[in-house]
């Protein structure tokens, strides 16, 4: 197996919805925010090599909306997930599977583009199968009034309409070691409904794709939690058991959203888990 970090592309979001409750005065010293109280993100994938299967997790917003709506999102910098595959030597038509943890257009976005003509729309990795789960699907393509900004129907449809959409047949372990992927899966709900975290065994560690539970390293004290979440208190639960797991196992956290952290783990102090070490996954592996 081989692991490769995919730079999607960096955005920013309004530093208060990320962090909910947590005064900018706090927030602000580990994400500073800009004249706009915007603070930066990235969309880092995760591209796993492993015999003749190339599985991409998540995909970042894609290239497909309108100038107005990536205005929302101040688009920055120069990284593109064509050029990370590349730089890795690898084009999306050898993709043969692409996992999302959940269907926010920040994490699926990318695997639906315009067909040549831009009348319609196709899968954007015409040789992968799509992968989530049938109780997110539910959720994503009937949402509620607080998510539908979030589900957008033209990243979702087009892989359905091709045909390659699976799903992820467990939803109840806490654990899941999927055979169809080969990699463990961890559901949590506070954020969205049964998002999944992929745990890979890889190098003798634990990596674990840390999606929207800990998005930065500035979320990590357990009250820091984003005001998108739709279930807040759940989140708190589910992200202290995992909290504690991650120390006790000593997990690496690969983290999707921060635009300046890659990889960290965690230790247990007198105020809680607290950041341990930062690594660059070059560094690191």
């Amino acid at each position: 197996m081989q692991l490769y970090p995919i730079e999607s592309g960096n955005f920013k979001l309004d530093g208060g919805s990320m962090f909910g409750v947590v005064p900018k005065s706090i927030w602000n010293r580990t994400n500073p925010a800009d004249a706009n109280n915007m603070i930066d993100i990235a969309a880092r994938c995760l591209l796993i090599e492993e015999g003749d299967r190339l599985i991409l997790i998540d995909t970042g917003m894609g290239n497909k909306q309108s100038d107005k709506f990536f205005g929302y999102y101040y688009l920055w910098g120069d990284h593109s997930l064509d050029r990370s595959l590349k730089k890795w030597g690898f084009h999306r038509d050898d993709i043969t599977d692409v996992f999302m943890t959940h269907l926010h257009f920040d994490h699926c976005g990318g695997s639906v583009q315009w067909n040549k003509d831009r009348t319609g729309y196709e899968p954007a990795f015409k040789n992968a199968v799509f992968w989530t789960n049938e109780a997110h699907w539910k959720w994503a393509t009937e949402p509620n009034p607080r998510e539908k900004a979030s589900f957008l129907s033209e990243n979702l449809l087009p892989m359905q309409e091709s045909g390659r959409l699976k799903f992820i047949s467990n939803t109840d372990s806490v654990f899941l070691d999927t055979s169809e992927l080969g990699f463990g899966i961890l559901f949590v709900d506070g954020h969205t409904d049964k998002q999944m975290l992929p745990h890979i065994r890889y190098k003798g560690k634990t990596v674990v794709f840390a999606a929207d539970l800990i998005p930065t390293v500035g979320h990590i004290p357990l009250p820091y939690v984003m005001g998108y979440d739709t279930r807040p208190l759940l989140t708190m639960n589910e992200k202290q058991q995992f909290l504690d797991r991650a120390v006790a196992e000593d997990f690496y956290l690969f983290l999707e959203h921060d635009a300046h952290n890659e990889i960290c783990t965690l230790k247990q102090t007198e105020k809680g888990v607290r950041l341990k070490e930062i690594y660059t996954f070059e560094a690191l592996f």
